[in-house]
C-alpha cells in the first residue's frame, strides 16, 4: 500500500512539485544520503544540524519522488525507492526549531518522535493523527501546554515532557490507556489531573521538581507502577491509599516536607525508599516492620533522634544513608543486618562510636556493634552517670575535652540559650572549638566573645537564630563558621573583620540575596550556600575572591547563571543544580565543574 500510495503521488513527471532542494535554496541542507538512507531503514536522525525549521522535503520524504529518480539514474536493487519504508522513527533533538508544521501529519507511521532539547513553545495539533506513535520526547523545550489532540494517540507508551514550562496537564490525559511511561519532571506544575487513575499500564511516573503540595489518593489505582518520583516537591504526607500500590518498587520522595515515613503494608515489593532532606524526626518502628523488601533506606539530612531495634527486621537491606541527622547512639543490634554492605552516619552527634571507627568503614562498624551486643557495660541508650568528680553544676559540660582538646561542647541539648556554667567551666584554659549545634538558640550567645583571642571554629548550626550579633565579628581568629539550619536573611556588614575566615556554611537559611559581606572576605575558601533563595550573584566580586574553590548554590532561585563567573578558574566545586535557570542544561553541570565553567566562559559577550 505505501508503495502503491508514493507511485501514485510521484506519478505524472514527479508530482508533489519540485523534488528536494529545487528552489528552496535558503533551506538546512540535509544531505541526500541520509534521505535514501532513511528510505531503506524507516530511520530519519536530524539531531544537532542546527535547524531552525524542518525543511518540507523531511514531511514528504515518503511522498514526493526523490531527486535521483528525477535525474533519470539507474536503480541498482537496494536503490529501488518506490518500494521502500515508510518513516517510523524521526529525530530531530538538538536543534533550534520553534515550531512544527501540521506537516507533520504526512508521516502517519511514526512510531517514534524525538524533539527534545529544541526552542518549541507549543506543538501542532496535527501530533493527533500520528495513530502510531508509540513514543514522543518533547523534553528541554518551553512548552507551557500540551495540545487536546495528544489524547488521540492510542497506541502511545512513552510521553516525556520533562523541563518544560507546563504549569497544568489536560484533563484527560488518563485516556492515554497504552502509557507506560510518563515524565512531567522539572515543570511548574501545582496538581495532578485526577484522570491518571486511569493510567493502568502505567510503569514509571516522574513528578520531580514541580510545586505540588499534595498527592491525589486515586494514583493508588496505578497497579503496573513500579516507580514513583515526588523528589523535590512541596508534599506534607502520602495518602495513606497509596500502601496499596502492589507493584511499587522505587519510591523517591527527596526534598519534600514530610515529617514521618509513609506507611506503606502494602508495598510488599518495594526496594528503594528514598526519603532524604524531609523534616523527619521520628523512624516509626511498625512502619519499617511493613518494609521488609527493602534494599535501599536514604533518610539522610532529616531531623532524626534514634534508630530503632526493629530496623533488623530488614533483612535484604544492602544501603542505609543516615547522615546528617541527629542520632547520638545507634542500636548494637544493627550489626546484625546480614547484606548490608553501607552505611552512611557522618554528620550525626554521635557518643558512644569513636571517629576513628567510622572512619573505617561499613563493615569495620558493623564488626564492631556486633561486639557489643554481649557487652555488659551501659546500653546505647543510657546516659553516662553522674559521679562524685563531677561537679553537680558541671554535669552537662565535658572539662577532659576542654583541657585536653580544647572543645567546648554543649550540642544536641534542644537548649533555648546556653547555660552560664558551661562558659563558667572554661575558665583560663584556651578554647579553639565550639559546639553549640542542635539547640533552639535564637540568638548569638553573648559570651562567646569571651573567647574571642583563642576560638577559631564556631558551629551553631540547627538553631533558631535570625541575626548575627555584633560580638561574633570580634571572632578575628575565626577560620570556620557553621550556620546551617537557622532562620538567617542577612549577614551584618561588621563580619567584614573574620580577615581569617576561610569556611561558612549558611545552608538552608533564608537568604534571598547573596550576602554582600562575603565579598570582602578575602581568606575565604568555601561558601556554602545550598537550599536558600538567592536569586542573583555577583561573578566579578566573586572573581575577587581568589582563594574560593568551592560554592555551593544548589536548590536556591537562580534564574540565570551569569557567563561571566566562568571566568572564576580557581573554583573547583562549582554546584548549581536544583535552580530554575534553563542553561546550563543538566547534561552539561553532569560533567563537572571545569566543564561549566568552560561553557559559560565560550557564551561571555566577545
Amino acid at each position: 500500500m505505501a508503495a502503491a500510495r508514493r507511485a501514485r503521488a510521484g506519478g505524472g513527471g514527479g508530482g508533489g512539485g519540485a523534488g528536494p532542494g529545487f528552489g528552496r535554496a535558503a533551506e538546512p541542507a540535509v544531505p541526500q544520503g541520509l534521505l535514501r538512507l532513511a528510505r531503506r531503514s524507516g530511520q530519519l536522525n536530524l539531531a544537532g544540524r542546527g535547524l531552525t525549521h524542518v525543511p518540507e522535503h523531511v514531511w514528504r520524504i515518503n511522498l514526493d519522488t526523490p531527486e535521483e529518480a528525477q535525474q533519470n539514474l539507474s536503480f541498482g536493487a537496494a536503490d529501488r525507492w518506490w518500494e521502500q519504508t515508510d518513516l517510523t522513527k524521526l529525530i530531530l533533538a538538538s536543534n533550534k526549531l520553534q515550531s512544527l508544521s501540521e506537516d507533520v501529519q504526512l508521516l502517519p507511521a511514526l512510531t517514534v518522535l524525538d524533539v527534545h532539547d529544541n526552542q518549541l513553545t507549543s506543538l501542532p495539533s496535527a501530533l493527533g493523527q500520528l495513530e502510531n506513535l508509540q513514543k514522543l520526547d518533547v523534553s528541554h523545550n518551553k512548552l507551557r501546554s500540551l495540545p487536546e489532540e495528544l489524547l488521540q494517540l492510542p497506541r502511545l507508551r512513552s510521553l516525556l515532557v520533562q523541563h518544560n514550562e507546563l504549569s497544568q496537564l489536560p484533563e484527560g490525559l488518563g485516556q492515554l490507556l497504552s502509557l507506560e511511561e510518563l515524565d512531567v519532571s522539572n515543570n511548574q506544575l501545582t496538581a495532578i489531573p485526577t484522570s491518571f487513575a486511569l493510567l493502568v499500564n502505567l510503569v514509571r511516573l516522574n513528578l520531580a521538581c514541580n510545586q505540588l503540595k499534595e498527592l491525589p489518593a486515586d494514583l493508588s489505582a496505578m497497579k503496573s507502577l513500579r516507580q514513583l518520583d515526588c523528589t523535590k516537591n512541596y508534599l506534607e504526607t502520602v495518602p495513606p491509599k497509596l500502601a496499596t500500590m502492589a507493584s511499587l518498587e522505587q519510591l523517591y520522595l527527596r526534598k519534600n516536607k514530610l515529617r514521618s515515613l509513609p506507611e506503606l503494608p502494602s508495598c510488599k515489593l518495594l526496594k528503594e525508599l528514598h526519603a532524604g532532606e524531609n523534616q523527619i524526626e521520628i523512624l516509626n518502628a511498625e512502619n519499617l516492620k511493613q518494609l521488609n523488601s527493602l534494599c535501599v533506606l536514604e533518610l539522610r539530612d532529616n531531623k532524626i533522634k534514634a534508630v530503632p531495634e526493629e530496623i533488623t527486621v530488614l533483612q535484604k537491606l544492602e544501603r542505609l544513608d543516615l547522615a546528617n541527622n541527629d542520632i547520638s547512639r545507634l542500636p548494637y543490634t544493627l550489626g546484625n543486618l546480614p547484606q548490608l554492605k553501607f552505611l552512611a552516619l557522618e554528620g550525626n552527634p554521635l557518643r558512644t562510636i569513636r571517629r576513628d571507627l567510622l572512619q573505617k568503614g561499613t563493615q569495620e562498624l558493623l564488626k564492631y556493634l556486633r561486639s557489643k551486643i554481649q557487652d555488659d557495660g551501659p546500653g546505647p541508650s543510657e546516659e553516662p552517670p553522674v559521679t562524685a568528680m563531677t561537679l553537680p553544676s558541671q554535669s552537662k559540660v565535658n572539662i577532659h575535652a576542654i583541657t585536653t582538646l580544647k572543645l567546648l561542647e554543649y550540642s544536641d541539648k534542644q537548649a533555648a540559650e546556653i547555660p552560664e556554667a558551661v562558659f563558667d567551666a572554661v575558665g583560663a584554659n584556651p578554647v579553639a572549638t565550639v559546639n553549640f549545634s542542635k539547640n533552639q538558640l535564637r540568638e548569638i550567645p553573648p559570651r562567646l566573645v569571651e573567647l574571642k583571642d583563642s576560638v577559631c571554629d564556631v558551629s551553631l548550626g540547627f538553631n533558631k537564630i535570625s541575626c548575627i550579633s555584633s560580638g561574633l565579628c570580634l571572632l578575628q581568629k575565626l577560620t570556620h563558621l557553621d550556620l546551617r539550619n537557622n532562620v538567617l536573611t542577612a549577614l551584618p556588614e561588621e563580619m567584614e573583620a573574620l580577615k581569617r575566615l576561610h569556611t561558612i556554611n549558611l545552608a538552608f537559611n533564608r537568604f534571598k540575596v547573596f550576602p554582600s559581606v562575603l565579598y570582602r572576605l578575602p581568606a575565604l575558601e568555601t561558601i556554602l550556600l545550598s537550599n536558600n533563595q538567592v536569586g542573583s550573584i555577583d561573578p566579578v566580586q566573586l572573581k575577587g575572591l581568589d582563594k574560593l574553590g568551592t560554592l555551593d548554590l544548589q536548590n536556591n532561585d537562580l534564574l540565570q547563571v551569569p557567563p561571566e563567573l566562568g571566568n572564576c578558574e580557581n573554583l573547583r566545586s562549582l554546584l548549581l543544580e536544583g535552580n530554575p535557570f534553563r542553561t546550563p542544561r543538566a547534561a552539561v553541570l553532569a560533567k563537572g565543574t571545569a566543564a561549566v565553567l568552560e561553557y559559560l566562559r565560550s557564551r561571555i559577550p566577545s
